[in-house]
């Protein structure tokens, strides 16, 4: 267990325990200032740790992404967004066992992180293909069954299943996927504080998020290519 902290906590650069600090305190600080419950204090400040550990290829990635995706659950079932309840529940939480045992067995072991790979341009391209076409046919599905926003609800469950996947798989292009999902997830939070069923930890988690997807797609792209 030593062994494996000293890991995970070694090989981190200026700047990245710079954004770690400033994300976590921020978010707290303004948690409390406000006087907002702990749980979505809980739920975000995990998360934040969750998506810089996973940008820095570390495998405590997914202990706090556990404790972020029940909490972000719980969160999500009181503002009555059960899409978003359901892929955490049923998607994610099962996926972070699936990335532990991928990742734990592929640490590089001069960096202690994850080995980063970059897509071609043309797969590039073949993924967005992919994620345009399995959108449009979601969407068509919830269109039918008469659901609100369809095909903006399908762009998000689609890009955020296939971004799963393929951070697991260690790819760097999973960044440009969770650009678009923190997006389409900022502006749902943001509806729904304006009606009264969120919280600004949540809010400034997306935001946090990101900007983190925006850092650490070029920080991928580099060390993959490097």
């Amino acid at each position: 267990m030593n062994d494996f902290l000293k890991n995970e906590f070694s090989g981190w650069k200026s700047w990245e325990i710079v954004w770690l600090l400033i994300a976590t305190v921020g978010i707290t600080i303004i948690t409390f200032a406000l006087g907002e419950d702990y749980l979505g204090l809980i739920a975000a400040v995990t998360g934040i740790i969750c998506v810089i550990f996973a940008g820095k290829g570390k495998l405590l990635t997914y202990f706090f992404a556990i404790i972020h995706i029940i909490t972000y659950a719980l969160i999500a079932y009181n503002a009555r967004y059960y899409g978003i309840l359901m892929l955490n529940v049923l998607y994610y939480l099962p996926m972070q066992f699936y990335g532990f045992y991928v990742w734990q067995k592929n640490m590089n072991p001069d960096t202690k992180e994850v080995y980063k790979k970059s897509l071609s341009r043309k797969n590039t391209l073949i993924l967005l293909v992919l994620v345009f076409a399995m959108t449009m046919a979601y969407g068509l599905i919830l269109q039918v069954l008469n659901g609100n926003l369809p095909f903006v609800d399908a762009l998000g469950t689609v890009v955020a299943v296939v971004g799963m996947y393929i951070s697991i798989k260690m790819y760097a292009e999973q960044w440009l996927l969770w650009i678009i999902v923190n997006i389409i997830n900022l502006g749902l939070w943001i509806y729904a504080f304006l009606n009264g069923n969120g919280t600004v930890a949540i809010l400034f988690m997306c935001i946090i998020y990101l900007a983190n997807s925006v850092i650490m797609y070029f920080k991928w792209k580099n060390e993959a290519n490097s």
